[in-house]
């Protein structure tokens, strides 16, 4: 179920801050983190589907 969005105003009316479900925060944050993580390793050079396979029978997860 999804709250209705509740903002903080200011004197003047203006919205100043969103107030939000601990969970639905979390989530944001995790998401941020993720995000933060592909921007970091943007430039790193891709591994194939079969290497990723080969490195898993390597390792005996497959």
């Amino acid at each position: 179920m999804r709250r209705r969005t509740q903002y903080i105003i200011d004197e003047d009316g203006r919205k100043v801050a969103v107030v939000l479900p601990i969970e639905e925060y979390e989530e944001f944050l995790a998401d941020l983190h993720d995000l933060a993580i592909i921007a970091e390793r943007r430039d790193e050079a891709t591994v194939t589907l079969e290497e990723v396979k080969e490195r898993l029978r390597k390792d005996g997860i497959l």
